[in-house]
């Protein structure tokens, strides 16, 4: 089975270039040989991030599951305050973190679809 990576990314700001940027991450990631889980691709869909209470149900959530990671991956050249806890947290449970610069992510030769193949119905 393929390693477990938390991915992190600043997503305040400009919210929907920021969540594509993710998505670019995410792919990078299924490149690298990985399974990503990116919390705010996710909890984004479903919470309101305006609203503090639901930001801190979303933040709450994807703690959790960073404790099931294997690693933490800082994407992008700036380090948000909400990925500042993610690094600190992953650092008290002894998970491995690592940075990728936006370069890295945004120049790596990656389909568009590269392994996101899948059926519904």
């Amino acid at each position: 089975m393929n390693r477990l990576v938390y991915i992190a990314s600043p997503l305040s700001g400009n919210v929907e270039q920021n969540l594509n940027f993710a998505r670019q991450a995410c792919r990078y990631a299924i490149a690298q040989g990985v399974t990503p889980f990116a919390p705010h691709l996710l909890y984004t869909q479903m919470l309101d991030d305006n609203d503090p209470a639901e930001r801190q149900l979303g933040i709450d959530m994807g703690n959790q599951m960073l404790e099931l990671c294997q690693e933490l991956w800082l994407c992008g050249d700036r380090i948000s305050s909400g990925m500042e806890g993610e690094r600190q947290l992953a650092e008290r449970l002894g998970i491995p973190t690592c940075r990728i610069s936006t370069q890295e992510i945004r120049t790596a030769d990656v389909s568009p679809t590269e392994g996101m193949g899948m059926v519904m119905g």
